[in-house]
């Protein structure tokens, strides 16, 4: 059976693996700098920072945004609990916001009268890598003075009006670079920035609140007039991390092609069918296809129907409102919509779907 999820690994690294394991260099260090590099220049955005997971990163941006306990932010349910754990770590009061039950996107209409004088943050999930209009949000977030972060934990590659995640108005973005994500670095994750001093405040928190620049003495002691003055952690990137990343970052155009080419595939497949319908899509944006969502009338027929025919199918994730975690069991009628019909199926660079039409199946 296709698989849904596939982690992709460079051939022939494995010489220079060794060769990182045996060196005494093992931190971040020349590789994490050049992987930061190559995001920077992928993306067209100078302010990156790769972190160690995920979970580290959106974790900062909590800390990088003084983001209390009891404070209150506006989040979607439809997403992975990965995005939306962390909160309930803070102790962060989180507002639910329902979503369009065509796309998985955020309803827009709604996010204008949740906000009030309590409301710290906006968090944009950009579900399974799609993306809705998200210009309005930014500017909704500018409105009220509210930093907006897009939870791109599924998004990398994802573009908006041409432009990739993480190199748009969102004040921060967070990536996933975990091992089904493209690049994976096994476990890993980035951060990007719009604003300068949110970067320069992001370099401290990644390393313990550490300036390297004024840590140490001429002699390599401690410095003790070097101060901390806030919370951070140890989430910099290993080596051996960035290294796997680097290796993959110049095949990334033609993995994503081959994404879309089998998104196409998909939706001509689909398009004479009435119980299934493909996602609504924003004219502006551009999935990176990770997966291809579909909305099946009959859920669980569909997922076994394309089981049958040889593709793995899954609702991928569950909303997280139902979590009694998160303390807010709010009923939404979009998210539930969504979630009972949602399916994806694999279109990732290990198909090739071409190949299936051309044999006529």
């Amino acid at each position: 059976m296709i698989p849904i999820f596939k982690p992709y690994m460079p051939q022939g690294i494995d010489s220079d693996l060794m060769t990182i394991l045996h060196s005494g260099q093992l931190s971040y260090g020349r590789y994490g700098k050049e992987f930061e590099n190559k995001l920077r220049n992928y993306l067209g955005n100078d302010r990156i920072l790769t972190t160690s997971t995920y979970n580290q990163a959106l974790l900062m941006v909590l800390s990088i945004l003084d983001l209390k306990p009891g404070d209150e932010i506006i989040a979607s349910p439809v997403s992975c609990l990965a995005s939306n754990q962390p909160f309930a770590v803070k102790g962060l009061s989180i507002k639910w916001i329902d979503v369009d039950p065509k796309s998985s996107t955020m309803d827009i209409s709604l996010l204008r009268n949740m906000i009030t004088s309590k409301t710290k943050a906006i968090f944009n999930n950009i579900f399974c890598g799609y993306a809705g209009e998200l210009e309005e949000i930014y500017r909704i977030g500018k409105e009220f003075g509210i930093p907006v972060v897009d939870d791109c934990i599924e998004g990398f590659g994802t573009k908006y009006k041409g432009v990739f995640t993480g190199n748009t108005d969102a004040d921060i973005t967070v990536f996933s670079f975990q091992t089904v994500r493209l690049p994976n670095t096994v476990d890993g994750g980035a951060l990007a920035f719009n604003n300068q001093d949110l970067f320069e405040k992001a370099k401290l928190v990644r390393d313990y609140g550490i300036d390297r620049s004024n840590f140490r003495l001429s002699n390599g002691e401690i410095n003790p007039d070097c101060d901390i003055t806030m919370e951070g952690y140890g989430a910099t990137m290993s080596e051996v991390n960035s290294f796997i990343g680097l290796q993959q970052m110049n095949k990334l155009d033609e993995l994503f092609k081959i994404q879309s080419d089998n998104a196409r595939y998909w939706t001509d497949f689909f398009s004479n069918r009435t119980d299934v319908n493909s996602l609504t899509i924003s004219e502006n944006c551009t999935p990176n296809y990770w997966v291809y969502g579909v909305l099946a009338e009959d859920k669980l027929g569909f997922i076994n129907e394309m089981k049958d025919s040889g593709f793995y199918a899954t609702g991928v994730h569950i909303n997280n409102n139902i979590y009694s975690v998160f303390n807010n069991k709010i009923d939404l009628p979009g998210v539930n919509e969504f979630m009972r019909k949602f399916v994806a199926i694999p279109s990732g660079w290990w198909v090739n779907l071409k190949s299936r039409n051309r044999n006529g199946n």
